[in-house]
């Protein structure tokens, strides 16, 4: 049975696949694990809003991995919509609510102007270099197991 109900339908699934089809297509990342977290690069020049709904699942999916913490290394980055700066700021904010570490680095200037300009900037954990981020966690690992153990005397 053809009626038009049923053409929309598949036009509308034809365009929700192919916007997923964009979405994987553009945003390239690398992934690093170590030992305590995982460094995530992605390789792409602008973190636009088309990708926030998609960054924010693939960042927050690594809040039940047995290594939950991140680092997000910008190092590539140029350009960030203020949708994607509000959402990493949720997504930090959801990994310190669990528990876990999320510190993001190597943040261009540009960037970090918009962040700034948008007065989200002072609330990311934020570092100039990979290896001081990579302190952060530890100190953070190290604060979380000191704390554990005070309430094991309690």
């Amino acid at each position: 049975m053809d009626n038009g109900f049923y053409n929309d339908k598949e036009y509308f699934l034809d365009l929700y696949l192919n916007k997923y089809r964009i979405l994987l297509q553009y945003m390239k990342l690398k992934i690093d694990t170590k030992e305590k977290f995982k460094v995530i690069t992605p390789e792409v020049k602008d973190l636009t809003a088309i990708l926030s709904d998609q960054f924010q699942i693939l960042l927050t999916n690594h809040l039940n991995d047995p290594i939950p913490n991140i680092i997000l290394n910008l190092k590539d980055v140029e350009y960030i919509s203020r949708e994607v700066g509000q959402m990493l700021q949720d997504v930090q904010q959801s990994f310190y609510n669990k528990n876990h570490s999320f510190v993001i680095c190597c943040l261009q200037n540009a960037a970090e102007k918009q962040l700034d300009e948008w007065e989200i900037l002072e609330y990311l954990n934020i570092t100039p270099t990979e290896s001081e981020a990579w302190d952060i966690i530890q100190m953070e690992e190290i604060e979380r197991e000191l704390l554990d153990g005070e309430n094991d005397f309690e």
